[in-house]
């Protein structure tokens, strides 16, 4: 037979390699070259055809013939599966006889080693706030005024309330009243019932003195009904009006007249003739003093009339008659002057010689904001 009819008749061929019979490499080989066995495998020299015709036997015991070639390495996996071997489809791809499934851990993930913090989250243990004798959390919120326990309660379970710096969630904390500092939502509460501060709408005429040697009308007279003994903090000249605070914490007044902790104080004044609009520029950059450059922090024309203007100004400064001089600086002297705000704590409605109670609301801001 030609070698034309012998690729017909075999299925040997080229590399081909045939669909029945004991030489097929991918159902019936066991052998592999790289573990050292024969380079044809069994079907190989069961059936083989030889390369380029030839009878049958011959291509028998042709262990290189076509049935070799490239389907040497093709039954790698497929002829462990079908003698059970357990070497096959690992070995044919160098790959450990483990399986997929059981690859070795990774560097760094061994099983003992410990897990890395979370970003942000604390390694040191949280500090203890309860005292034993003390009084519960939820208690001393509702005496606070900031409703009922339930509604306490709530507010420790969702984490909005500190003491002492350290945020609590259990219900069961105790803590001391008179010690204790409580922050809820960052806001800072006032647990010491006998303290208080007021807000005073002093009248022009009246000096911002809890006595006067001179026998002048003094804001010890606004207060008389008061059985706290108070104090001011700051001041305003007898000539102006507005917004004084008067207090028994020692330690708020301390804080609010600290220079680290200036407070913001808003003006509303009233000065002669048209201003200038050069004017706001040069508050906003700064005015010179005998004592130092004053600068505003905000400056604004309220209202302008034939022959005066009502100007806000905000600052920071807290000098003796620091408004006054820097308008008499730059031509304009003041007619009136009525302090409206100081930092979170508003004048408002407040009638000239009366006084109220600050909210806990806007104690709990004041407070807050020179870092009590």
């Amino acid at each position: 037979m030609s070698s034309k009819d012998g690729r017909r008749s075999g299925d040997g061929g080229r590399g081909r390699t045939p669909r029945d019979g004991a030489g097929d490499a991918r159902r019936g080989g066991n052998g592999d070259a790289r573990r050292g066995g024969p380079r044809g495998g069994d079907g190989a020299r069961a059936g083989g055809t030889p390369r380029r015709g030839g009878s049958s036997a011959q291509g028998s015991s042709a262990g290189r013939g076509a049935g070799e070639g490239r389907e040497q390495g093709a039954g790698r996996g497929q002829a462990a599966r079908a003698t059970g071997a357990g070497r096959g489809a690992a070995a044919g791809r160098g790959r450990p006889a483990a399986g997929r499934g059981t690859s070795a851990p990774r560097a760094g993930q061994a099983a003992g080693r410990p897990r890395r913090p979370v970003r942000g989250q604390s390694t040191e243990p949280q500090r203890d706030v309860h005292v034993e004798d003390g009084v519960r959390l939820q208690k001393v919120l509702a005496s606070a005024g900031l409703g009922s326990r339930r509604a306490c309660e709530d507010l420790i379970a969702q984490g909005r309330v500190e003491v002492d710096g350290v945020r609590v969630t259990e219900l069961g904390v105790r803590v001391d009243p008179a010690r204790a500092v409580v922050h809820v939502d960052g806001m800072r509460l006032q647990l010491d019932s006998s303290r208080v501060t007021l807000a005073l709408n002093k009248p022009r005429g009246v000096v911002s003195t809890m006595h006067d040697p001179d026998g002048r009308p003094s804001i010890a007279e606004l207060v008389a009904d008061r059985p706290e003994r108070l104090f001011h903090v700051g001041r305003l000249d007898a000539d102006s009006e507005g917004l004084l605070l008067l207090t028994n914490d020692g330690e708020l007044a301390n804080h609010l007249a600290h220079p680290s902790h200036e407070v913001a104080k808003t003006y509303l004044v009233t000065v002669r003739g048209k201003v200038a609009g050069n004017v706001a520029n040069k508050f906003l950059h700064g005015i010179e003093l005998e004592d130092g450059v004053v600068q505003a922090d905000a400056y604004r024309v309220v209202d302008q009339v034939a022959d005066q203007t009502m100007i806000e100004v905000v600052l920071h400064s807290g000098r003796n008659r620091v408004v006054r001089r820097m308008f008499e600086e730059v031509g304009y002297p003041v007619t009136r002057l009525v302090r409206t705000r100081i930092g979170p704590i508003a004048l408002g409605n407040l009638r000239p010689g009366t006084t109220r109670v600050l909210g806990r609301t806007e104690l709990g801001t004041l407070m807050a904001g020179v870092g009590l």
